[in-house]
């Protein structure tokens, strides 16, 4: 799975999904820290990848532009550590990859992962 982790997770985490088995990436890795949520999608759209963020913008930006991709997945979890974070994210991939992989929006809670896909009308 490609992802793109945002500025709110623990970079170190982009390392632990790749040894995984994941192509993971940080937008610090790239030095993107300030890229607006807009550009990240584009790059996300451009590359292929997942955005993993603890920003809630990225859905409704998805939702306001009707865009098939790419899939967002937001964590509603504030001062996860890498390897929590990291355990997360593969809990997700596992659970709803179909849904990621054709285009949706996963919102993720203590309590569960919400999935609506891609375009929202």
């Amino acid at each position: 799975m490609r992802l793109l982790l945002d500025m709110g997770l623990p970079r170190r985490s982009a390392e632990l999904l790749r040894d995984a088995g994941h192509d993971a990436v940080h937008i610090g890795e790239r030095g993107l820290s300030r890229l607006a949520d807009d550009g990240i999608l584009a790059l996300a759209r451009e590359e292929g990848r997942i955005v993993i963020t603890l920003d809630a913008d990225f859905a409704a930006l998805l939702a306001l532009s009707r865009a098939a991709s790419p899939s967002v997945v937001h964590l509603r979890m504030e001062g996860l550590g890498r390897e929590e974070a990291t355990r997360v994210v593969l809990a997700i991939i596992r659970a709803i990859e179909d849904d990621l992989l054709a285009g949706c929006i996963a919102s993720v809670n203590a309590a569960g992962i919400r999935v609506r896909h891609l375009p929202i009308r």
